[in-house]
């Protein structure tokens, strides 16, 4: 496949991920935002609505929401159209490049939702971990996918001599 049919792909598939994503946030919303739980596999995994305006575990919990929404807003859309850009590049490996498109989309969306409406829905929620939604599993599986690509062409590449150091 030539680099311009890649690149629209991957353009391609970045908007879709992001679609995908605020289409089961819109879902949640109209659906879960006032209503308890429900119940998928008891004392697991329910749905459960939730606007989250703090970052990943609630660490930036103790920032101001007035300085904490611009900042995580930012960070994301910067950081998503970087990994973006970087994902299109000529010279990146296949796993890479999905670890950068996920990352990327991941960032976007959650980025979108809290330009657009102030904060993040999350309505995925596993007992025992913070509520969650399908771009924050675009980026855990980003970064896992990621760090085997690294881990894996540190264990395939030779080992440096000392005169190349």
């Amino acid at each position: 496949m030539n680099l311009f049919r890649l690149r629209v792909v991957l353009l391609a598939s970045a908007v879709l991920l992001v679609g995908c994503d605020h289409y089961t946030k819109q879902v949640a919303k109209v659906g879960l935002e006032r209503s308890a739980p429900h119940t998928l596999v008891a004392g697991v995994l329910d749905l459960d609505y939730t606007e989250n305006t703090d970052s990943g575990f609630g660490l930036l919990r103790k920032v101001p929401v007035s300085i904490r929404t611009p900042i995580l807003t930012a960070a994301q859309m910067t950081g998503g159209a970087v990994m973006l850009l970087l994902c299109l590049r000529r010279k990146s490996r296949r796993g890479v490049r999905l670890a950068l498109l996920l990352l990327s989309a991941g960032a976007l969306a959650n980025g979108i939702d809290r330009l657009a409406r102030g904060y993040v829905v999350d309505f995925i929620h596993i007992h025992h971990w913070p509520v969650f939604n399908l771009a924050d599993v675009y980026i855990t599986a980003g970064a896992l996918l990621l760090f085997l690509g690294v881990r894996l062409a540190s264990s395939v590449a030779p080992p440096a001599s000392p005169s190349s150091l």
